[in-house]
C-alpha cells in the first residue's frame, strides 16, 4: 500500500473515531490540496454545525463534506425543497445538480443570501435535501469569459476530479530528502519591467512564480529553458502560482502545458478568468500583426482546468513542504501578495507581486501582515529616488481639469489604459464626476476588452473595496452601468462616427499603445490639435507609448498600422494631438508606497531582493531600504540564484 493510502485510511480511521455513532464515513480521497470526505449521512452532518470546523482544526486540513452518490435524493425533487429554503430575494437562477460528486451549483445574485449568516442556509441546504451546496454569483453585467469558463470547467469536471486528485497525492506524499535549503532563481524582470518569474525551491519541491512576457519587446521571454529553470523539463516543476493577471505575469502561463506541464496553477478566482481573457487576446492580437503565437487556445484552456482557486487568508499546503497563503494585492482584480511558509516553522517567503499600498477607488490597499517573512521579492516599478506619485485627489482634479479644457475646444480625450483595473478606476472617476457636475456630462466610449473586464470585475465584487461592493450589490447604484458608458462592438464603422462626432471620452487598450484599438484611435484623432491623449499608467521602456510621452511627435504608420488617410504621405502620422501624463492613477505603490509597505511589517523580513523595475529603480530602492531597516537588501540580475539557510 503506498504512502498515501495509508494516510487517507488513517485519516478515515481518525475521523470515524472524532464523529457520533450514527454518522457513518463511507471514502475519504484527497483533491487538490483538500480532504474530501463522503458520508451516508448527509443530514444529520449538517446538522452538527461545528463538526467540519473542528475536524479541521484537529486534523490541520482544508475538508469537504460530500454526500455518498447512494443516497442522493433526486434532482427534481431536491430542486422544489431547495427553491424552499433559499429566500426569494437571493434571485437564483440557475441550479445545476452533479450526481458524481452529490454537488449542486447555485448560481445567485445575492449569493450572500444563499450562504446564510456564517453558512446557516448551506447548512439548511443539506440538511433537507443530502446535497453539498456551492454557491456562485450571477453577474450584474453578462460577461461572456465567465460564462465560458464556467461552461467549460462544468464540462470537464471528470477530467478535472481526477487532477485534482492526483494533486492531492503529490501535495501528501511522503517526503523524500533530509537536506534543508530554500532558493530562489530569477528568470527574468530583474532590472527591467516585465517577462516577470520566477523558481522557489526546497530540497523536496520546485514552485514557478508567474510566467509572463515584456512589454514592447517581443522575443524576450523568461529564461526557462536555463538548466536551474525548465531545462529537466516542465515536470520538474511540482506547481505554478500566479500572482496576478496581467500579461507581464501571466501571458506564458498556457505555453508550460505546450511542453508538457500538467500540474496545478494556484491562482485567485477573478485572476483564473482574467488570465483567460488576457492570454486569448494575447493570441488575437499575434495574429492580425502576423506573428507566430507561442502556443494555440487548447493551451489556455488547459491552464484553466488546472487552476486550483484560493481565496484571500486561506493557508492551503500546496506541496508536502510548503504551505501558500494569498492576501490582497491592491494591484488589479484578484491580484495577491503570495506568502510561502516552508517546512515546519523552517523558512518564509513572500512574493508582493505587483502591489498599491494605499487604498484606491476601485481596491483596499495591499495586505502585509504576516506572521513572518524571513525574505521579500519586492517589486519596485517606482522605486527610483524620485519616483513620487501626485495625491489621488490632485490627480483627480487634473484629469477633471484636462477633460474640462478638451470638451471646451470641441475635442475628445482618448485615455489609453490596462483593460483590467486602470479602465474600471478611471470609470469609477468619471461616474462620479460627472454626476456631482464637476466635468460636463458626455458620452465615455470603452473600446478593446475595457467592457469585458469590467463585467469581471462586477462578478467578483468581494474582492472589491468594502463601499464599493456595497454599491454593486444594489443595480440601481452599480457605478459601472451608468448611462454614460458605450460599449464600442462595431469595430472600425463605430470608431469612425465617434471620430466625427461630438466631445467625448474614449477609454481604450492597449495600456502601452503596443498594437490593440488604441492605434486606430490615434489615427482617427492625433492629427486634430484639438483632441488630447492622456496617459494615466505606466509606459515601460521601449513602447510607444513611452515614445510619445517623451515628445515623439511623428510616427511612422508601420507603428500605427492601417490610418485610411491620416498620414501625411511620408509615411508618418502627424502626432498633433494635446500629450499630458496623470500621474496617481497607476497600480502600482509609488517610492513612498513601497518603502511603507516595508516600514509597517512587523516583523519586517531580514532579506528583500528588489525587483520588477529598471536598473535604477531597483537599486535605488535597494540602497534607501539597506539603510533606513539596517536589512539586507539585493537589486538581483536575471538568472541569479539565492540560497538561504
Amino acid at each position: 500500500m503506498s504512502t498515501v493510502e495509508q494516510q487517507l485510511d488513517d485519516l478515515k480511521a481518525e475521523i470515524t473515531s472524532e464523529l457520533p455513532t450514527d454518522i457513518s464515513v463511507s471514502s475519504v480521497k484527497y483533491e487538490g490540496p483538500e480532504l474530501v470526505v463522503y458520508t451516508r449521512d448527509p443530514k444529520k452532518f449538517a446538522q452538527q454545525g461545528d463538526l467540519i470546523r473542528k475536524l479541521a482544526s484537529k486534523l490541520r486540513k482544508r475538508i469537504t463534506v460530500r454526500p455518498d452518490p447512494s443516497v442522493l435524493s433526486r434532482p427534481d425533487e431536491a430542486r422544489e425543497q431547495i427553491m424552499n429554503v433559499i429566500p426569494e430575494e437571493a434571485g437564483v437562477t440557475d441550479l445545476d445538480f452533479h450526481a458524481d460528486t452529490g454537488e449542486v451549483v447555485i448560481e445567485a445574485e445575492k449569493p450572500g443570501m444563499v450562504i446564510g449568516r456564517h453558512g446557516s442556509t448551506l447548512r439548511d441546504i443539506t440538511k433537507s435535501v443530502g446535497w453539498t451546496p456551492e454557491v456562485v454569483r450571477t453577474p450584474p453585467i453578462e460577461s461572456s469569459t465567465v460564462s465560458n469558463v464556467r461552461s467549460f470547467l462544468k464540462q470537464e469536471r471528470d477530467e478535472r476530479r481526477d487532477i485534482l486528485e492526483k494533486v492531492g497525492r503529490q501535495i501528501h506524499r511522503e517526503e523524500m530528502s533530509d537536506d534543508e535549503y530554500v532558493r530562489i532563481t530569477t528568470l527574468g524582470c530583474c532590472r527591467e519591467v516585465g517577462r516577470a518569474s520566477f523558481i522557489l525551491s526546497t530540497s523536496e519541491t520546485r514552485i514557478l512564480i508567474d510566467c509572463g512576457d515584456k512589454p514592447g519587446a517581443e522575443g524576450e521571454v523568461p529564461y526557462l529553458h536555463a538548466p536551474e529553470a525548465l531545462g529537466a523539463g516542465p515536470q520538474t516543476i511540482d506547481a505554478v502560482v500566479l500572482t496576478h493577471a496581467h500579461l507581464d505575469h501571466s501571458a506564458l502561463i498556457p505555453l508550460l502545458f505546450k511542453y508538457g506541464y500538467d500540474g496545478p496553477i494556484y491562482c485567485t478566482e477573478p485572476t483564473r478568468d482574467l488570465m483567460g481573457l488576457l492570454t486569448l487576446d494575447y493570441l488575437d492580437v499575434a495574429a492580425k500583426e502576423g506573428r507566430a503565437p507561442p502556443y494555440e487556445s487548447e493551451q489556455v484552456r488547459e491552464a484553466i482546468k488546472h487552476c486550483i482557486p484560493l481565496e484571500y487568508g486561506d493557508v492551503t499546503d500546496i506541496a508536502p513542504d510548503v504551505k501558500l497563503t494569498f492576501h490582497n494585492a491592491g494591484h488589479i482584480l484578484g491580484s495577491a501578495v503570495s506568502h510561502f511558509h516552508i517546512g515546519d516553522g523552517l523558512y518564509n517567503v513572500c512574493f508582493s507581486g505587483d502591489i498599491h499600498y494605499e487604498d484606491t477607488r476601485l481596491f483596499n490597499g495591499a495586505t502585509n501582515d504576516f506572521p513572518r517573512v524571513e525574505t521579500l521579492v519586492l517589486e519596485s516599478t517606482y522605486g527610483g529616488r524620485n519616483d513620487y506619485q501626485t495625491d489621488q485627489q490632485d490627480s483627480e482634479a487634473k484629469l477633471k481639469e484636462v477633460i474640462t479644457e478638451t470638451y471646451e475646444r470641441g475635442g475628445k480625450v482618448v485615455i489609453p489604459a490596462f483593460a483590467v483595473g486602470r479602465s474600471q478606476e478611471i470609470m469609477l472617476v468619471l461616474e462620479q464626476a460627472m454626476r456631482s457636475g464637476d466635468i460636463p456630462e458626455m458620452p465615455v466610449h470603452l473600446d478593446g476588452m475595457i467592457w469585458e473586464a469590467t463585467a469581471i470585475h462586477t462578478t467578483y465584487p468581494e474582492y472589491l473595496r468594502d463601499d464599493l461592493r456595497d454599491r454593486i450589490f444594489h443595480d440601481d447604484e452599480n457605478p459601472f452601468l451608468a448611462e454614460e458608458f458605450n460599449h464600442i462592438d462595431a469595430g472600425e464603422e463605430e470608431r469612425q462616427e465617434v471620430a466625427d462626432g461630438e466631445p467625448c471620452i474614449i477609454l481604450s487598450t492597449s495600456g502601452m499603445v503596443t498594437g490593440g484599438p488604441i492605434m486606430s484611435w490615434l489615427g482617427h484623432l492625433g492629427p486634430d490639435p484639438d483632441s488630447t491623449l492622456v496617459f494615466v499608467g505606466y509606459q515601460a521602456q521601449g513602447t510607444l507609448g513611452r515614445r510619445i510621452q517623451n515628445g515623439w511627435d511623428e510616427i511612422p504608420t508601420s507603428e500605427v498600422g492601417a490610418m485610411g488617410s491620416s498620414g501625411n504621405g511620408r509615411g508618418t502620422l502627424s502626432l498633433n494631438m494635446n500629450v499630458e501624463t496623470v500621474d496617481g492613477f497607476s497600480g502600482h505603490a509609488d517610492r513612498a508606497g513601497l518603502e511603507n509597505f516595508v516600514k509597517t511589517m512587523n516583523p519586517r523580513p531580514e532579506k528583500v531582493l528588489c525587483v520588477h523595475g529598471d536598473e535604477r529603480s531597483t537599486q535605488d530602492l535597494s540602497s534607501a531600504l539597506y539603510h533606513d531597516y539596517n536589512m539586507r537588501t539585493f537589486a538581483p540580475k536575471n538568472l541569479e540564484t539565492f540560497r538561504f539557510l
